[in-house]
């Protein structure tokens, strides 16, 4: 049967000819049609049953008082047909009722714009912003109050507790990322949020969110808590993990994940030298420490360190020693494949995802609250992952995890163990 969306008399004029108006009214006779095409597949289903007195168990009892829907083309108004099902079941004793998967009772929203009211709030609308900003394009104001947009995005925090709580054990991440990202929160004594982020690499070369949780700044409580959390359900530990000079994680994951080799953040390493030097020199600087992490191979990288001791350690010693007494964590890349240096130098898949969280709570002032902060920074980093591209070379992943050595970036021992996916 073809279900005509423009009714005859729209041709007349009574109905609006404007395009969201036409897709409005067809959802509202399609959705009509579907209500009406389940409620006849139910009657039919059990249209053979009936009581003693050979009357049907279960028959129409007219329609539910009209109410709006929201859904993506619109509010559209309905008025659901009900049921009268007078069977009982026989399992729980409990008269048996009819119901919709179309449209489930008491919802005044489809799937779709529940889905995307909390991101639209995730990516900076705020919720004051919601009735003037959608009220006219779903051609209602039903739903979009403040408190409506809060309650939806509090289950955010049911979600990071689950996320959290998941087991680890059948996944093997060989290269993690660390960082703690602060953020400013609007309620509570405590106004600064310390996020601590773990961001790991699969076998097969995709990157994931291995844990997120709300630290006491980067201390190494914090983060030996959160690595102990992660150990206890089943991580096993990487074989490189990339983060700044936060003294407290290196202490933390050394107890931890002793076996786990370091490698230091260049980008914020080289930022903490440029601090120590005038800005005259910074240029020359910049371009010395380049050679050091541009370098071909371990050896070429020690002599650009020997040169920038040389030209700039007699003048300026806080800032050679920031390189020197981290040399060895700062050219631990050179053990791995040359096609993963890119990735393993800086902690940037963690600094380039938490930007949206940034100038998210730039937005608000800050969140309201601790964990309403931390649930917005795990939707906007699990948003974010989608768009995460696998490691360079990522056949190679799995031969670091299966131990295969390489020297200046190139394999020299293949390890014949073959390691779970």
């Amino acid at each position: 049967m073809v279900v005509r969306i423009v009714a005859d008399e729209a041709r007349d004029g009574d109905l609006p000819a404007g395009l969201d108006v036409i897709a409005r009214e067809g959802a509202r006779r399609m959705l009509a049609a579907a209500l009406e095409a389940e409620v006849a597949e139910y009657l039919e289903l059990a249209g053979a049953e009936r009581d003693e007195h050979g009357h049907a168990l279960v028959v129409r009892n007219g329609r539910a008082r009209e109410r709006e829907v929201v859904t993506v083309a619109g509010a559209v108004p309905v008025a659901a047909p009900r049921v009268n099902d007078r069977r009982v079941d026989e399992e729980g004793g409990k008269r048996m009722r009819f119901r919709s998967a179309v449209l489930p009772p008491y919802a005044r929203r489809s799937p779709a714009v529940t889905e995307v009211l909390p991101l639209l709030y995730l990516h900076g609308l705020s919720t004051r912003d919601f009735v003037p900003a959608l009220a006219e394009h779903f051609g209602t104001s039903a739903g979009l109050s403040a408190s409506t947009i809060c309650r939806l995005t509090s289950s955010w925090e049911d979600e990071v507790k689950a996320f959290m709580n998941r087991d680890l054990s059948k996944t093997f991440y060989v290269y993690c990322w660390v960082d703690g990202v602060h953020f400013n929160i609007r309620l509570g004594e405590d106004k600064r949020l310390c996020c601590l982020v773990i961001v790991g690499v699969r076998l097969d070369g995709t990157k994931e969110l291995i844990a997120i949780a709300d630290g006491y700044r980067e201390s190494t409580e914090s983060w030996a808590a959160l690595l102990r959390d992660v150990r206890r359900r089943g991580m096993q530990a990487p074989s490189l993990v990339t983060g700044d000079g936060a003294l407290g994680f290196w202490s933390a994951v050394a107890d931890v994940f002793p076996e786990t080799r370091h490698q230091r953040d260049w980008v914020h390493k080289t930022m903490n030298v440029l601090d120590c030097l005038p800005a005259a020199v910074q240029p020359g600087a910049k371009k010395a420490i380049f050679q050091i992490t541009g370098a071909e191979n371990k050896a070429a990288a020690e002599k650009a360190v020997k040169a920038f001791v040389a030209d700039y350690g007699a003048k300026w010693p806080k800032a050679v020693a920031k390189i020197v007494d981290d040399q060895e964590e700062l050219l631990a890349f050179y053990d791995y494949p040359a096609e993963h240096w890119a990735h393993l130098r800086t902690s940037n898949p963690i600094e380039s995802t938490f930007s949206p969280v940034r100038a998210r709570t730039n937005v608000t002032r800050g969140a309201g609250s601790r964990t309403a902060a931390l649930g917005m920074a795990f939707k906007l980093i699990e948003a974010a992952q989608g768009r995460w591209r696998r490691v360079n070379a990522p056949h190679l992943v799995a031969l670091v995890a299966a131990g295969a050595k390489f020297v200046n970036g190139k394999l020299v021992e293949r390890v014949q163990e073959e390691v779970a996916a």
